[in-house]
């Protein structure tokens, strides 16, 4: 059964699917939020991470790159206390220093948006090698999944699904021809 079938009308998976899901994202800190989104994900349920969705933000203090990446232990300690976050110290620690990671990105690309367009097309095998030699804990799962919510892979939407039409009247990535 597709995303597009079960999640309408679900009152986590139905907006997620409706207004976010496959959409082209720019800015840099909802990239980072939807990365550290699909870490926290491997080995649970998308559910589990939506239901949890906002104290995450609180946690990571919306997904702040720049805050994000000043963590130091302190922080650390207070995130594996936080009983309403997946207190799971390797998620935490891959969190932290991808944040560190992508304002490196930031700073020789101007931003991790403009570093992802200048990796497309790829296809998914080098997207993933590409992601395992940048960030930590990005996985197959993880970076195919983070790609095809952020509009850089198809495949997040039935082409029969009314919010296809939505996806692809932004022009999502996956869409565009490469540059020259």
């Amino acid at each position: 059964m597709s995303y597009c079938t079960f999640a309408p009308g679900h009152p986590y998976h139905g907006p997620y699917h409706e207004a976010e899901y496959g959409f082209p994202i720019r800015d840099d800190n909802l990239l980072f939020e939807r990365l550290a989104l699909e870490i926290n994900q491997a080995g649970l349920s998308w559910l589990t991470v939506l239901k949890k969705r906002e104290s995450f933000r609180k946690a990571f203090v919306d997904f702040d790159l720049d805050r994000v990446a000043r963590f130091k232990s302190k922080e650390r300690e207070r995130l594996l206390q936080n009983a309403e976050i997946i207190r799971n110290k390797l998620k935490i620690d891959a969190v932290i220093e991808n944040a560190r990671r992508i304002n490196t990105l930031r700073q020789t690309h101007g931003s991790f948006a403009e570093w992802l367009d200048l990796q497309h097309p790829l296809e998914k095998a080098e997207w993933v090698k590409l992601f395992k030699k940048t960030f930590l804990f990005t996985g197959g799962e993880i970076t195919g999944e983070f790609l095809i919510s952020t509009g850089y892979l198809p495949g997040a939407h039935d082409p029969d699904c009314p919010i296809y039409k939505r996806v692809i009247k932004q022009k999502p990535p996956w869409m565009r021809a490469p540059k020259p």
